[in-house]
């Protein structure tokens, strides 16, 4: 397994993701200035709204630059033991230990891109080849690390 190209997908995914929050805040921010009403307090409401929505983008989007400048902190190198940017095959799938994205695909298989911070992150940090992690009464073993 290649971690530099999966590393790789999992930067140009946060990317875009950046780039469309960005977008949408922009779009948001538009429409907000666009919003014109001779009706006072419902101009006023909607106007709340628009900022909450603004904010509530801007918050996803500080996660995803974070997400993304934590990236630079990952070793490609081999791990014995499962850590950040650790590949991790268990009998139930395939883990990659870096941040919270979800599932992508590389070479036609399915990799879970997961936080340190998440359960079966947690359950999993600090394990090597053949170990056993159980959760949520589900036991998994390691078959594999790079």
């Amino acid at each position: 397994m290649n971690k530099s190209e999966i590393l790789n997908i999992i930067q140009i995914k946060l990317s875009e993701k950046i780039e469309n929050l960005e977008r949408l805040i922009n779009e948001t921010r538009a429409s907000n200035n666009e919003t014109k009403s001779s009706m006072g307090d419902k101009y006023e409401t909607t106007r709340e709204m628009v900022q909450q929505e603004i904010n509530n983008l801007q918050v996803q989007l500080n996660e995803n630059i974070r997400a993304k400048n934590s990236l630079k902190l990952i070793n490609s190198n081999l791990h014995q033991i499962v850590g950040l940017g650790s590949l991790v095959q268990t009998d139930k799938g395939l883990f990659y230990i870096a941040v919270s994205l979800g599932e992508i695909t590389f070479n036609q298989k399915k990799i879970f891109v997961i936080s340190t911070e998440s359960p079966l992150g947690k359950a999993l940090f600090g394990k090597k080849k053949s170990d056993e992690i159980s959760l949520n009464n589900i036991r998994q073993i390691i078959q594999n690390l790079w």
